[in-house]
């Protein structure tokens, strides 16, 4: 499948670029970039990890409906260290840069492109609700024993880390994957213009401080990001 999307799919308001796949559990991605996923997870198995999905394909309502409710308060902001801040001590463009170090802007997601693919460990105990914070892959973190895995074998299947390390825009993120192959490819039909005629047609909260931020946004946290080592 190409790596070239039009606006809708890049902007994750359209799924026509993306299949869903049953095994292990549902998840949406490119062919190639899920194909990719499923041989990188039957590797791991033979060594005894179990690599779940846990979000993979995330469509613009989806991310829209993560914003709002952060925005809103209805759901946690977190620091750097995945502690939870106090939403009413925060100013409204404070709230916006607590949101932005976590999740990104609906219409800038990378989780839009099916090439993205957040991952646990499915041995964990049956009754643990994954987090996704830091203390979950520190050491002694009950994804541990993955992300050992991952530092040594995921550049083998074409994939690498876009937020492993913190430089300014989104905090550390060592369970979210991305496809390199088509990934790096759809990066660049991202714009600062599009984002901006999204944001304006959506019924997105903190939409008038938003707006004036797109330029900083697009810069800061979308072009922003731990290239692939081969990129």
């Amino acid at each position: 499948m190409s790596a070239m999307l039009n606006e809708l799919e890049i902007t994750g308001r359209a799924r026509t670029h993306v299949l869903q796949f049953h095994e292990p559990t549902r998840f949406a991605a490119q062919q190639e970039a899920g194909e990719a996923f499923l041989a990188m997870r039957a590797a791991a198995a033979k060594d005894g990890i179990n690599v779940v999905p846990v979000s993979s394909f995330r469509d613009f309502q989806t991310q829209l409906r993560i914003w709002n409710y952060k925005f809103s308060g209805q759901r946690p902001l977190y620091d750097i260290h995945g502690v939870a801040r106090d939403f009413g001590s925060l100013t409204p463009e404070q709230v916006i840069d607590c949101i932005l170090n976590w999740s990104a802007l609906p219409g800038g997601s990378r989780h839009q492109w099916g090439t993205e693919i957040d991952v646990v460990d499915g041995a964990a105990p049956a009754l643990y609700e994954p987090m996704l914070l830091p203390q979950e892959v520190a050491s002694g973190g009950i994804y541990e024993r993955l992300h050992k895995w991952l530092d040594a074998n995921i550049a083998k299947f074409g994939f690498f880390r876009p937020y492993e390390h913190y430089q300014g825009g989104m905090y550390p993120e060592p369970w979210h994957l991305s496809y390199a192959p088509l990934s790096t490819k759809v990066i660049g039909q991202v714009s600062a213009d599009l984002l901006t005629e999204v944001i304006e047609a959506s019924p997105v909260l903190g939409k008038d401080l938003l707006l004036p931020r797109i330029p900083e946004i697009f810069r800061n946290h979308i072009l922003n990001f731990n290239r692939a080592p081969s990129a």
